[in-house]
């Protein structure tokens, strides 16, 4: 369980049981498509149609519209720079056909990641609103 404090006007977090991976567990939860706080409620409705918030414990996924967009980048991101960076060292295809088979399988890779991507982006955002709450919204 996670706590915020806080000291001289900056919002700390406090993790109780840090040695139990809450952080693991709940970028597992996310991954695994469940609620990144109670893993236990789904995150989607449909394939990848976010929820609002989770039937089991109530969390709200996303409190404000825009909210996942910096994690989102990210994870978006950093696929996409590896397969770049393999082409810039030399490990990239050697003809076009290679080449074509390359992209087809990053972009299939990504396409069939979304979900757990999404999920992954929802869980470091809950990890961030413990880490730093904010304290407009709470008010």
């Amino acid at each position: 369980e996670i706590h915020a404090h806080h000291v001289d006007g900056i919002a700390l977090a406090l993790m109780t049981r840090m040695s139990h991976g809450i952080i693991w567990k709940t970028l597992q939860n996310g991954l695994h498509r469940r609620c990144p706080r109670c893993g236990v409620g789904p995150l989607f409705d449909g394939w990848m149609t976010i929820r609002d918030r989770c039937p089991k414990c109530g969390l709200v996924y996303e409190p404000g519209a825009g909210d996942t967009w910096a994690f989102w980048i990210i994870a978006d991101r950093i696929p996409i720079a590896i397969a770049i960076g393999a082409v810039y060292f030399g490990m990239g295809p050697r003809s076009w056909t290679q080449g074509a088979l390359v992209i087809a399988a990053v972009t299939i890779v990504l396409v069939a990641t979304v979900p757990q991507r999404i999920g992954l982006v929802t869980a470091l955002d809950y990890l961030s609103r413990c880490w730093w709450p904010d304290e407009e919204k709470a008010a």
